[in-house]
Protein backbone atom coordinates (compact mmCIF):
# COMPACT_ATOMS: atom_id res chain seq x y z
CA UNK A 1 0.00 0.00 0.00
CA UNK A 2 2.76 2.25 0.30
CA UNK A 3 3.49 2.71 -3.09
CA UNK A 4 -0.01 2.90 -3.93
CA UNK A 5 0.07 6.28 -1.13
CA UNK A 6 3.43 7.69 -3.06
CA UNK A 7 1.31 7.37 -6.63
CA UNK A 8 0.02 10.55 -8.42
CA UNK A 9 -3.92 10.80 -8.20
CA UNK A 10 -4.58 11.10 -11.44
CA UNK A 11 -2.75 8.31 -12.44
CA UNK A 12 -4.63 6.31 -9.95
CA UNK A 13 -7.64 8.10 -10.64
CA UNK A 14 -7.42 6.72 -14.51
CA UNK A 15 -6.26 3.33 -13.46
CA UNK A 16 -8.73 2.46 -11.20
CA UNK A 17 -11.70 5.11 -11.88
CA UNK A 18 -13.79 3.49 -8.33
CA UNK A 19 -10.61 5.20 -6.90
CA UNK A 20 -12.40 8.56 -7.86
CA UNK A 21 -15.94 7.62 -7.20
CA UNK A 22 -14.67 6.54 -3.58
CA UNK A 23 -12.94 10.26 -2.66
CA UNK A 24 -15.74 11.98 -4.19
CA UNK A 25 -18.20 10.14 -1.34
CA UNK A 26 -15.51 11.94 0.67
CA UNK A 27 -15.83 15.47 -0.57
CA UNK A 28 -12.50 15.03 -2.02
CA UNK A 29 -12.91 15.98 -5.81
CA UNK A 30 -9.77 15.00 -7.25
CA UNK A 31 -11.28 13.79 -9.99
CA UNK A 32 -12.30 17.16 -11.89
CA UNK A 33 -8.71 18.34 -11.13
CA UNK A 34 -6.65 19.68 -14.13
CA UNK A 35 -3.76 19.03 -12.47
CA UNK A 36 -3.78 15.86 -10.72
CA UNK A 37 0.05 15.60 -9.71
CA UNK A 38 -1.13 15.98 -6.21
CA UNK A 39 0.35 11.73 -4.28
CA UNK A 40 -2.57 9.89 -2.70
CA UNK A 41 -0.67 10.21 0.55
CA UNK A 42 -1.02 14.22 0.24
CA UNK A 43 -4.58 14.24 -0.98
CA UNK A 44 -5.76 12.48 1.81
CA UNK A 45 -3.31 14.48 4.76
CA UNK A 46 -4.46 17.86 3.81
CA UNK A 47 -8.08 17.33 4.06
CA UNK A 48 -8.00 16.18 7.58
CA UNK A 49 -10.19 13.84 7.99
CA UNK A 50 -11.46 11.93 11.68
CA UNK A 51 -9.08 9.27 12.09
CA UNK A 52 -12.16 6.32 11.88
CA UNK A 53 -13.33 7.94 8.34
CA UNK A 54 -10.09 8.16 7.01
CA UNK A 55 -8.90 4.49 8.26
CA UNK A 56 -12.42 3.27 6.26
CA UNK A 57 -11.12 5.75 3.15
CA UNK A 58 -8.06 3.97 2.94
CA UNK A 59 -9.49 0.66 3.23
CA UNK A 60 -12.10 1.29 0.48
CA UNK A 61 -9.09 2.42 -2.20
CA UNK A 62 -6.95 -0.56 -0.92
CA UNK A 63 -10.05 -2.78 -2.16
CA UNK A 64 -11.02 -0.52 -5.50
CA UNK A 65 -7.23 -1.28 -6.34
CA UNK A 66 -6.63 -4.96 -5.57
CA UNK A 67 -10.08 -6.52 -5.36
CA UNK A 68 -8.84 -9.67 -4.80
CA UNK A 69 -6.47 -9.72 -2.51
CA UNK A 70 -7.78 -10.31 1.38
CA UNK A 71 -7.72 -6.65 3.52
CA UNK A 72 -9.13 -6.38 7.12
CA UNK A 73 -11.95 -3.83 7.48
CA UNK A 74 -11.13 -1.73 9.83
CA UNK A 75 -13.06 -1.42 13.30
CA UNK A 76 -15.52 1.59 13.55
CA UNK A 77 -16.84 2.33 16.63
CA UNK A 78 -20.58 3.00 16.64
CA UNK A 79 -21.20 4.22 19.75
CA UNK A 80 -18.87 7.21 18.63
CA UNK A 81 -21.03 9.94 16.44
CA UNK A 82 -19.65 11.31 13.75
CA UNK A 83 -20.19 15.47 14.62
CA UNK A 84 -19.20 17.61 11.76
CA UNK A 85 -16.00 19.19 12.16
CA UNK A 86 -15.93 22.72 12.96
CA UNK A 87 -13.36 25.05 10.76
CA UNK A 88 -11.68 27.68 12.48
CA UNK A 89 -8.82 30.67 11.07
CA UNK A 90 -6.26 32.30 12.31
CA UNK A 91 -7.01 36.00 12.26
CA UNK A 92 -5.07 36.46 9.03
CA UNK A 93 -6.72 33.64 7.38
CA UNK A 94 -10.20 34.62 8.00
CA UNK A 95 -9.86 38.12 6.39
CA UNK A 96 -9.59 36.07 3.24
CA UNK A 97 -11.97 34.43 4.30
CA UNK A 98 -14.52 37.06 4.58
CA UNK A 99 -13.02 38.89 1.45
CA UNK A 100 -14.49 35.60 -0.68
CA UNK A 101 -17.97 36.45 0.38
CA UNK A 102 -18.34 39.61 -1.03
CA UNK A 103 -16.73 37.93 -4.10
CA UNK A 104 -19.52 35.04 -4.19
CA UNK A 105 -21.93 38.06 -4.18
CA UNK A 106 -20.57 38.57 -7.86
CA UNK A 107 -20.80 35.38 -8.45
CA UNK A 108 -24.18 34.68 -7.53
CA UNK A 109 -25.15 37.93 -9.65
CA UNK A 110 -23.44 36.65 -12.60
CA UNK A 111 -26.48 34.33 -14.13
CA UNK A 112 -28.55 37.74 -14.01
CA UNK A 113 -26.37 39.46 -15.85
CA UNK A 114 -26.07 36.64 -18.58
CA UNK A 115 -29.70 36.77 -18.67
CA UNK A 116 -29.90 40.22 -19.01
CA UNK A 117 -26.88 40.65 -21.71
CA UNK A 118 -28.89 38.05 -24.22
CA UNK A 119 -32.15 40.09 -23.51
CA UNK A 120 -30.58 43.69 -24.73
CA UNK A 121 -30.37 44.86 -28.32
CA UNK A 122 -26.86 44.97 -27.60
CA UNK A 123 -24.33 44.32 -24.69
CA UNK A 124 -24.14 46.92 -21.75
CA UNK A 125 -20.30 47.48 -21.95
CA UNK A 126 -20.15 49.76 -18.93
CA UNK A 127 -21.81 46.90 -17.10
CA UNK A 128 -19.40 44.13 -18.17
CA UNK A 129 -16.63 46.50 -17.75
CA UNK A 130 -17.49 47.41 -14.34
CA UNK A 131 -17.71 43.95 -13.11
CA UNK A 132 -14.07 43.19 -14.75
CA UNK A 133 -13.04 46.09 -12.74
CA UNK A 134 -14.21 44.45 -9.38
CA UNK A 135 -12.43 41.40 -10.75
CA UNK A 136 -9.16 42.68 -11.56
CA UNK A 137 -8.82 45.12 -9.01
CA UNK A 138 -11.26 43.70 -5.77
CA UNK A 139 -10.76 40.07 -6.54
CA UNK A 140 -7.22 39.57 -7.81
CA UNK A 141 -4.99 42.55 -7.12
CA UNK A 142 -6.72 43.30 -3.60
CA UNK A 143 -7.56 39.53 -2.53
CA UNK A 144 -5.23 36.99 -4.80
CA UNK A 145 -2.18 39.36 -4.47
CA UNK A 146 -2.40 38.76 -0.42
CA UNK A 147 -2.55 35.11 -1.33
CA UNK A 148 0.25 35.06 -3.69
CA UNK A 149 2.44 37.33 -1.94
CA UNK A 150 1.94 36.86 1.55
CA UNK A 151 0.19 33.66 2.38
CA UNK A 152 1.64 31.25 -0.06
CA UNK A 153 5.11 32.06 1.34
CA UNK A 154 4.83 30.16 4.36
CA UNK A 155 4.25 26.86 2.58
CA UNK A 156 6.10 25.05 0.18
CA UNK A 157 4.77 26.77 -3.36
CA UNK A 158 5.92 24.22 -5.03
CA UNK A 159 3.27 21.86 -3.27
CA UNK A 160 0.68 20.80 -5.98
CA UNK A 161 -2.32 22.34 -4.17
CA UNK A 162 -0.56 25.69 -4.39
CA UNK A 163 0.47 24.85 -8.21
CA UNK A 164 -3.12 24.32 -8.66
CA UNK A 165 -4.40 27.36 -6.81
CA UNK A 166 -2.00 29.57 -9.35
CA UNK A 167 -3.49 27.66 -12.51
CA UNK A 168 -7.19 29.14 -11.56
CA UNK A 169 -5.81 32.37 -11.11
CA UNK A 170 -4.20 32.28 -14.41
CA UNK A 171 -7.32 30.45 -16.04
CA UNK A 172 -9.77 33.13 -14.48
CA UNK A 173 -7.74 36.09 -15.79
CA UNK A 174 -7.75 34.17 -19.31
CA UNK A 175 -11.88 34.33 -19.31
CA UNK A 176 -11.98 37.65 -17.86
CA UNK A 177 -10.19 39.29 -20.95
CA UNK A 178 -11.95 36.69 -23.30
CA UNK A 179 -15.34 38.60 -21.56
CA UNK A 180 -13.47 42.23 -21.95
CA UNK A 181 -13.28 41.06 -25.87
CA UNK A 182 -16.37 39.90 -26.30
CA UNK A 183 -17.89 43.16 -24.60
CA UNK A 184 -15.50 45.73 -27.15
CA UNK A 185 -16.96 43.33 -30.27
CA UNK A 186 -20.80 43.12 -29.01
CA UNK A 187 -20.66 39.39 -28.70
CA UNK A 188 -23.45 38.02 -26.33
CA UNK A 189 -22.04 34.39 -26.58
CA UNK A 190 -18.52 35.41 -26.47
CA UNK A 191 -19.29 37.43 -22.99
CA UNK A 192 -21.76 34.61 -21.90
CA UNK A 193 -19.81 31.42 -21.75
CA UNK A 194 -16.61 33.22 -20.42
CA UNK A 195 -18.71 34.68 -17.49
CA UNK A 196 -20.19 31.01 -16.59
CA UNK A 197 -17.30 29.79 -16.82
CA UNK A 198 -15.57 32.42 -14.37
CA UNK A 199 -17.92 32.00 -11.91
CA UNK A 200 -18.19 27.83 -12.46
CA UNK A 201 -13.81 28.04 -11.58
CA UNK A 202 -14.01 30.45 -9.13
CA UNK A 203 -17.12 28.94 -6.82
CA UNK A 204 -14.86 25.57 -6.77
CA UNK A 205 -11.57 27.65 -6.16
CA UNK A 206 -13.25 29.48 -3.43
CA UNK A 207 -14.44 26.00 -1.76
CA UNK A 208 -11.21 24.55 -2.35
CA UNK A 209 -9.61 27.16 -0.42
CA UNK A 210 -12.35 27.94 2.57
CA UNK A 211 -12.31 24.09 3.71
CA UNK A 212 -9.46 22.37 2.28
CA UNK A 213 -6.24 24.95 1.54
CA UNK A 214 -6.70 27.57 4.20
CA UNK A 215 -7.30 25.18 7.34
CA UNK A 216 -4.29 23.16 5.97
CA UNK A 217 -2.02 26.23 5.56
CA UNK A 218 -3.23 27.54 9.41
CA UNK A 219 -2.33 24.27 10.94
CA UNK A 220 1.11 24.49 9.56
CA UNK A 221 1.82 27.98 11.11
CA UNK A 222 2.78 28.76 14.35
CA UNK A 223 1.58 31.68 16.69
CA UNK A 224 5.12 34.04 15.65
CA UNK A 225 3.92 33.38 11.85
CA UNK A 226 0.54 33.99 11.97
CA UNK A 227 1.26 37.27 14.09
CA UNK A 228 3.92 38.34 10.98
CA UNK A 229 0.73 37.61 8.48
CA UNK A 230 -1.54 39.86 10.15
CA UNK A 231 0.78 42.52 9.79
CA UNK A 232 1.79 41.77 6.53
CA UNK A 233 -1.91 41.83 5.44
CA UNK A 234 -2.58 44.65 7.63
CA UNK A 235 0.05 46.53 6.02
CA UNK A 236 -1.08 45.47 2.16
CA UNK A 237 -4.55 46.88 2.90
CA UNK A 238 -3.30 49.91 4.56
CA UNK A 239 -1.25 50.53 1.33
CA UNK A 240 -4.60 50.66 -0.91
CA UNK A 241 -6.82 52.25 2.16
CA UNK A 242 -10.17 51.64 3.46
CA UNK A 243 -11.74 53.31 -0.07
CA UNK A 244 -11.29 50.21 -2.26
CA UNK A 245 -13.03 48.09 -0.26
CA UNK A 246 -15.73 50.14 0.58
CA UNK A 247 -16.54 51.22 -3.20
CA UNK A 248 -16.41 47.36 -4.91
CA UNK A 249 -19.26 46.50 -2.18
CA UNK A 250 -20.89 49.82 -2.97
CA UNK A 251 -21.07 48.38 -6.65
CA UNK A 252 -22.08 45.03 -5.17
CA UNK A 253 -24.62 46.64 -3.44
CA UNK A 254 -25.75 48.12 -6.48
CA UNK A 255 -25.97 45.51 -8.81
CA UNK A 256 -27.93 43.66 -6.53
CA UNK A 257 -30.41 46.32 -6.18
CA UNK A 258 -30.60 46.14 -10.42
CA UNK A 259 -31.13 42.94 -10.69
CA UNK A 260 -33.42 42.33 -7.71
CA UNK A 261 -35.63 45.05 -9.11
CA UNK A 262 -35.17 42.93 -12.67
CA UNK A 263 -36.32 40.08 -11.08
CA UNK A 264 -39.55 41.43 -9.24
CA UNK A 265 -40.58 43.81 -12.70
Amino acid sequence: MQKVLNREIKELITAYPEVGRVLEEYGIGCAPCSVGSCLLKDVVGIHNLDPQKEATLMYRIEKAIYPDRKISEPVVDMTRKAEPKKITYSPPVKKLVDEHVLIKRLLALIPSIVEFTESSLKVDKNLILGCVDFIRTYADKYHHMKEEDILFKYIDEKAEIIQVMYKDHDIGRGYVRQAVEGAEKNNKTQVKENLLAYRDLLTQHIKKEDEILYPWIDRQLSTTQVGEMFRKCNDADALVGDELPRKYEKFIVELEEKFLQEVTK
